[in-house]
């Protein structure tokens, strides 16, 4: 019986190793001991950073919309409670483009977090 050599499956497995280790500098992106190390790396960074991503933009959010609250008077706590009691259910994603994009239209929200407040 003839002896059975894996080339094809072991040179798929290399290729596809050293075609994800692209853009890599210097032997990084050439020699299959350090493609797969820093690869296993940056799987990892880029799995852990999706999550992180998704906390980075929330604290952004809350930046501009505090910015955009204290600027019509009312702090961001005080702006987002009275939000709550108005019944308005606009994100913070969308209230920070607002606050940015049309400050007229995030004072009116402001005015109604307020006039709830009050109320």
């Amino acid at each position: 019986m003839p002896r059975v050599r894996c080339a094809p499956a072991s040179r798929a497995r290399r290729k596809k190793i050293l075609k994800a280790a692209r853009g890599f500098v210097g032997g990084r992106s050439r020699t299959l001991k350090q493609a797969k190390e820093t690869l296993e790396r940056a799987l990892c960074y880029a799995y852990r950073d999706r999550r992180t991503r998704k906390r980075d933009f929330r604290r952004l959010w809350i930046t501009r919309i505090n910015a955009g609250s204290r600027s019509n008077g009312l702090n961001y706590g005080r702006f987002i409670e009275g939000l709550r009691k108005a019944g308005i259910g606009l994100d913070r994603k969308i209230l920070a483009d607002l606050a940015i994009s049309d400050p007229s239209a995030f004072a009116a929200a402001v005015q109604q977090a307020r006039s709830a407040l009050e109320a």
